[in-house]
């Protein structure tokens, strides 16, 4: 009886650690899943582990993490919860629990989340999110209360998968589905690819087929289409082969041509950034302008939306990041511009309702207004892409509960489109009737010398960290658009245009206060004006004066740079980056002390030594010329034999710039 009670002791141990070890590889593998960024078979994985009661704090967290980065953000809570009780010390599963509960419309609940989230140690990243997500709470149930006339209806297309971002293109709806036969490990569903359906009507839609066969890889996601004015042009996102190390990099924007019926091998376009997330591309009405979404450096934080104008030539323009009013701290995905120049987009940053929301922004005079669609137009839910067929209907994306699959396309109506929104009467609160407001706003002309307007000119204002604010091309008298700016803050404004040079002005907005005693008004308007004159690049014509450029001077027998040289010198530099296609001279010259030979050595030793400060700042020595003139061209009567001041003799100790070559 001892000895088989003793083998039954051991069997059990045996049983138990046979179960502890395929927990732990259990866990080693999902953990190294996760890590590539298959959620999917992660969540298999890590489930076994934990059935297994493999460390559950980890386990679980890793799991909620898994639903939450495959955008399956409400299955993740329960995940959050256990590793919560487990002893988790992941600090930011309050802020997604927070997320989640606000989805649900428990918001007490994720106000206490986000207040435990804040008083910890909130990472950088979600620091400002939590705090926003946090102020926004009180203005969720005014949101709710926002209901339109609007009635919407699923489309015959929607699956057990995925359906978004539908575009209307001739008499098809050109839609994204994951329909491939290969599986995007991150989700479990099929990958993402461009199909099309005929439409009857508006709401009626047949069958779908894949969109075009040389728009097709199989391994990636492809998606999120827009189309030029003619159908001819398309832009689409395409990335995201599945592995962790490529989610954020691995999407970039590509654009096809239809030849002859046949769609052209896709290309990536110059403006999509490939160390960046680049996707959700949308053609304004005139085609002149390209707005995407973007993670891009130098964003508000998290995906921000961009544009880029495009000439006649149909070349991309630098991107433009569409400001504070628009872009905050979380994500802004989706654009659509109307034919009314209404910007359409999803936000999950903005006062929403839960998840992705639907807002519209309008452009009056310079100020920009973000306004929430309501319900049912918004859910708790993710609610995306919408695409305007005229004042009173379109289609838009959701993944709102009682659809068919992961998202589902719906065609949205307003059924009472000469009634007013139904809300309930706004909170007034008390304001200051004393406080004066007052908006200061930049614009201009271009012209040539002789003050001839020119049209076409590219113009960009530049904020202090060099980032764009507006990019736009002036009207036929010369003037560029008009923008916001701010009191304190300094800008640069860039006029390109080909056949002149290229010509940077700084424009500083400090002391430029108006004081709010001498205001008269409650709402004051000021506008400064910056006009710029561009000049044609000619072999021979001397630069300083174009672009307000001193001759840098020199000490007595000196060839080195001084601090004040250098300044116009970084000048120089930065007017050879904005014009390639022009070559300098560097003219160098001395005064008329010492011997005529020693003074050509020197000047010469001036003229090397300020083009070896060029170089050193990045441009090519093919570009720059060192020539030294000795005291051959002096600017005064100070020759030898004359009696001159040192303030004389030290206007002949300089370099001056002129156009060698004009390619």
């Amino acid at each position: 009886m001892q000895q088989l009670r003793t083998s039954i002791f051991l069997l059990s141990i045996v049983l138990l650690l046979g179960s502890c070890n395929s927990a732990l590889q259990s866990f080693k593998k999902g953990q190294k899943r996760f890590d590539n960024g298959e959620y999917e078979l992660a969540i298999k994985d890590l489930t076994k582990s934990l059935n297994g009661n493999y460390k559950p704090e980890e386990t679980n967290y890793l799991l909620g993490e898994s639903y939450r980065l495959s955008n399956r953000i409400v299955q993740a809570s329960a995940y959050y919860e256990k590793a919560l009780e487990a002893g988790s010390k992941e600090n930011d599963i309050r802020y997604y629990l927070a997320y989640i509960q606000k989805i649900q419309g428990d918001y007490k609940g994720a106000a206490q989340n986000l207040e435990k989230y804040l008083s910890g140690v909130p990472s950088r990243e979600l620091k400002n999110k939590a705090q926003d997500e946090l102020d926004r709470l009180p203005e969720i149930e005014a949101l709710a209360k926002k209901k339109t006339f609007i009635e919407l209806k699923s489309l015959s297309i929607n699956s057990a998968g995925s359906e978004l971002a539908p575009v209307i293109l001739g008499n098809e709806l050109v839609f994204t589905a994951s329909k491939k036969e290969l599986t995007y490990k991150s989700n479990g569903l099929p990958f993402l690819g461009l199909y099309k359906a005929p439409l009857t009507n508006s709401l009626e839609v047949g069958t779908p087929s894949l969109f075009s066969e040389s728009i097709f890889k199989a391994n990636a996601n492809e998606g999120t289409p827009t189309f030029s004015k003619d159908g001819k042009t398309m832009i689409f996102a395409r990335g995201n082969t599945g592995k962790r190390s490529d989610q954020s990099p691995d999407v970039d924007l590509y654009i096809s041509k239809n030849v002859d019926g046949v769609w052209t091998t896709p290309e990536v376009i110059s403006v999509s950034d490939s160390a960046a997330w680049d996707g959700c591309p949308a053609f304004s009405a005139d085609n002149r302008t390209l707005y995407f979404a973007s993670n891009r450096a130098g964003g508000k934080g998290g995906i921000d939306l961009y544009r880029s104008n495009i000439d006649n030539a149909g070349r991309f323009g630098r991107a433009i990041n569409m400001g504070s009013s628009i872009n905050t701290a979380g994500d802004e995905m989706f654009p659509y511009v109307s034919k009314d120049r209404k910007l359409y987009f999803a936000s999950d940053g903005h006062a929403g309702l839960g998840g992705l929301d639907l807002f519209q922004a309008t452009n009056k005079n310079g100020e920009i207004t973000v306004e929430h669609l309501g319900v049912p137009i918004n859910s708790s839910y993710d609610d995306f892409a919408l695409v305007v067929i005229d004042s009173t209907k379109g289609y838009l994306t959701s993944n709102r509960s009682g659809g068919k699959g992961d998202d589902d396309i719906y065609f949205y109506e307003n059924t009472q489109p000469d009634k007013k929104v139904q809300e309930e009467p706004p909170v007034v609160t008390k304001k200051d009737t004393n406080k004066k407001v007052i908006r200061y706003y930049l614009t201009g002309h271009i012209s040539d010398l002789q003050d001839i307007p020119l049209e076409d000119v590219k113009v960009a204002i530049l904020d202090e960290a060099g980032n764009a604010l507006e990019e736009g091309l002036t009207k036929a008298d010369g003037r560029y658009s008009k923008i916001r700016v701010e009191v304190g803050k300094s800008y640069t404004v860039i006029s390109e245009k080909a056949g002149y040079f290229t010509k940077r002005v700084t424009f500083n907005m400090t002391g430029k206060e108006i004081p709010e005693a001498q205001l008269t008004k409650a709402e004051t308007d000021t506008v400064f004006v910056v006009n710029v004159q561009l000049d044609k690049p000619e072999v021979g014509k001397e630069i300083t004066k174009i672009f307000n450029i001193a001759p840098i001077y020199y000490d007595l027998d000196k060839a080195n740079i001084r601090t004040d040289a250098s300044v116009e010198l970084d000048k120089i530099v930065q007017i050879l980056k904005d014009n390639p296609a022009i070559k300098l001279e560097l003219g160098s010259h001395t005064d008329s002390r010492a011997t005529a030979e020693y003074n050509q050595k020197l000047s010469q030793r001036r003229a090397d030594s300020a083009v070896a400060y060029i170089i050193s700042k990045g441009i090519s020595a093919t570009r720059i010329v060192a020539k030294g003139y000795g005291e051959s061209k002096l600017v005064n009567q100070c020759v030898d034999g004359v009696t001159c001041t040192e303030e004389e003799h030290q206007m002949n100790r300089r370099t001056e710039f002129k156009v060698l070559e004009v390619k």
